[in-house]
């Protein structure tokens, strides 16, 4: 790996390439990440976890149009509004008005 070395001083000084300290990191976050969903397919049922997983990645898809300065489109309007309104649809929020069955 080709990256700045960095000292380990608790390791007696050993030079570890930067990049590895980002892929342990990232696989460590992985590691939560799918324990966690584990964990959640053990108490919920598996549309709230789907819907948990799609607003989960929703954040994430704004976070980085916000990050990395992309132009939030029409599109991306769009799909916010659809997210949004079906989280809210799943939640119940909007009362169903049922219809009284009448009997003879």
């Amino acid at each position: 790996m080709e990256s700045e070395p960095q000292r380990l001083q608790w390791l007696g000084g050993v030079a570890v390439p930067l990049l590895l300290f980002y892929l342990i990191g990232n696989v460590l976050m992985q590691h939560l990440c799918i324990s966690s969903v584990y964990y959640l397919t053990t108490e919920c049922s598996s549309l709230t976890v789907t819907l948990i997983l799609t607003l989960r990645k929703f954040v994430s898809l704004v976070f980085s149009i916000v990050y990395f300065r992309n132009p939030f489109t029409l599109y991306h309007w769009l799909g916010t509004v659809l997210v949004f309104v079906g989280t809210l649809m799943f939640a119940n929020v909007f009362p169903r008005q049922r219809k009284a069955v009448k009997t003879d």
